[in-house]
Order: structure tokens, then sequence, then C-alpha cells
């Protein structure tokens, strides 16, 4: 499994959901799960579009395609399958990869003064 990849069980997971599969209506897609590994690696990685390696295509087309399934809501429909089961650890999120800004924990500005509130003083 290459970095940011599906391993297969997570593959199999989700690939009825996806449109373009085999003996779904319309077109057949060959590269379903590269482009699902392409928006992973993405996103994990913390990339610009454009510096998405070229072995998942042409940026511009793997964001295309993107922009229609959210407006699809076929990455919602995954989501939902996704989080409907409980023992779904890949979906967690921790407090390793949330990362809160400076500012939202109260740290305090070079240079700034404390000022007193001009109330009594503790003894």
């Amino acid at each position: 499994m290459r970095r940011y990849g599906l391993s297969d069980s997570q593959w199999e997971r989700i690939k009825d959901l996806l449109p373009g599969r085999e003996g779904h209506v319309g077109g057949t897609a060959a590269d379903n799960r590269l482009f699902v590994e392409a928006v992973l690696y993405r996103y994990r990685a913390g990339i610009p579009w454009r510096d998405l390696p070229v072995r998942f295509g042409d940026w511009k087309n793997v964001h295309r395609r993107l922009r229609r399934w959210c407006e699809g809501g076929v990455i919602e429909r995954i989501f939902r399958h996704l989080a409907a089961d409980r023992d779904n650890e890949y979906m967690m999120i921790d407090s390793t990869i949330v990362r809160a800004h400076q500012h939202s924990a109260g740290a305090r500005k070079k240079g700034a003064r404390i000022r007193l509130s001009g109330g009594p003083v503790a003894d």
C-alpha cells in the first residue's frame, strides 16, 4: 500500500457507493480507486491541488471530479456509510491533527500591555 493510499479492505467498503462502477448506469470509470487515493493524498499531505503528484493524473481533472461528486452527494453518501460503522477507527479525529490558532488559546500578543480594569485590588 502506498503512503496515504487505501487498503484493500477500505476500498471494498466504499467501491459500491461510487458512480462509474461496473454495472452502473453511465460510463464505467476504471480509475475510481486512483481518484479516491488522489483526494486522500491531497488532504492528508496538506498540499495545494497544483502539487498533486503526476501519478494521479491532471490535478484540474481530479479537482473537477471531486467538486462534481460533492455537488452530487457522493462524498456525503460515503461519509454517512462509513460513519454508520461504530468500529470505524479510520474516520476518528484526535487532537494530534486538529490545531488551534495561537490566539484561540489566549496567548499574549508581542508587546501587549496588561491593562488594569480600574476595579478594587485584591489584598
